[in-house]
């Protein structure tokens, strides 16, 4: 490895030899974004949050989840997904606080909205991801990944969880529910649409985080690529202003 204009590359001319890295013999952090907000404070506030929990089963639920120190260790480093957006370490943790705010939002506007089922289904709607996806020197797809998907892992995950603790049928039916609905259309990838008002709000939170994160990136990475006022983005196939 060697620098250019700035810019490591690689160079595989002699003496060089390139040799391949087993895990340990590198630093994830030499590879992939770093956390773009402190990871501590962000974990003390998804736990402030889970506070907020008023149901005894659905507080009990998250508390076994998040109090785990293996968990809280995985959710502080684990990125949101393998690009596109929140793809940096803590990405995960970043994005389902941003979800959790849009909930916030949501039922401070709209008092009919159950407040619980609202934080558990944002806290849960991704831990799939956790096996979905995995960090070595790059951001990939696991084996179990590939062939689920986190929105199945998740409800197999949360499934688990709710008998553990023998949580009510219908609160479990509902988090369910709203793990399965959260990308919306079955086009995207859900298995169902949003059967339930508290499911619409983390399906759209969920979408409103996801597409500025997306879009935020894109413009900050075409800023300096050029210097024109607009730049075309393959994947939503239109038109970006820039500045």
């Amino acid at each position: 490895m060697a620098a250019y204009k700035g810019k490591l590359q690689l160079a595989a001319n002699e003496p060089a030899v390139i040799e391949v890295l087993q895990e340990g013999q590198y630093n994830n952090s030499d590879f992939i974004i770093p956390a773009k907000k402190d990871v501590k404070l962000m974990y003390a506030w998804l736990m402030e949050f889970v506070a907020l929990v008023e149901n005894p089963k659905i507080r009990e639920l998250l508390e076994s989840i998040f109090k785990d120190k293996e968990m809280e260790i995985k959710f502080k480093s684990h990125p949101g997904a393998i690009e596109i957006h929140h793809n940096w370490t803590g990405g995960l943790l970043q994005h389902v606080l941003e979800v959790l705010e849009y909930c916030k939002t949501s039922w401070e506007t709209f008092p009919g909205l159950n407040k619980d089922l609202l934080i558990a289904g944002a806290l849960l709607h991704d831990i799939g991801k956790l096996e979905e996806i995995e960090v070595t020197s790059r951001i990939k797809g696991t084996k179990k990944g590939q062939l689920a998907g986190h929105l199945v892992l998740s409800a197999i995950f949360v499934s688990k969880k709710c008998d553990e603790i023998e949580m009510d049928d219908e609160i479990k039916n509902k988090l369910l529910h709203m793990i399965v609905s959260h990308h919306g259309k079955s086009e995207y990838g859900s298995p169902k649409e949003p059967m339930f008002p508290e499911a619409l709000v983390v399906y759209y939170s969920d979408e409103l985080s996801s597409k500025v994160a997306e879009m935020l990136g894109f413009v900050e990475s075409a800023k300096s690529e050029t210097e024109d006022d607009f730049m075309y983005h393959p994947r939503n196939k239109k038109n970006i202003l820039l500045r």
